[in-house]
């Protein structure tokens, strides 16, 4: 199962994610949820470097399987405000496929 953790401070604000697991919904190379949690998330940050012109911390597992995503901090409010919306556009994304896939897929957040 892929779990996802979204952290947010106090504010409700996010500032970080991370990705963790295998979905295991098909055979190596054809688990469609994989592809669709990669695809959602890391296009979500490849938006954020390009469109915020920032370069978030990032931490990866070696063979795949773990994702840590967290916004610096030392940002403008306007950057903020837009690294924040581009993330929440991910989580909605996560969340319908965690509607549809919640076999393999978990969402919480801290």
């Amino acid at each position: 199962m892929i779990k996802v953790t979204i952290y947010r401070k106090s504010d409700k604000k996010v500032y970080a994610f991370e990705l963790s697991g295998h979905a295991e919904s098909g055979p190596a190379g054809h688990d469609l949820v994989c592809a669709a949690v990669s695809a959602v998330s890391f296009g979500s940050v490849n938006a954020v470097i390009k469109l915020c012109e920032i370069e978030p911390i990032i931490g990866q597992g070696g063979e795949g399987g773990y994702l840590h995503v967290e916004l610096p901090e030392k940002l403008t409010t306007e950057t903020r405000r837009r690294a924040e919306l581009l993330l929440e556009g991910m989580i909605v994304s996560l969340e319908t496929i965690e509607r549809d896939y919640g076999r393999y897929i978990t969402i919480s957040e801290k």
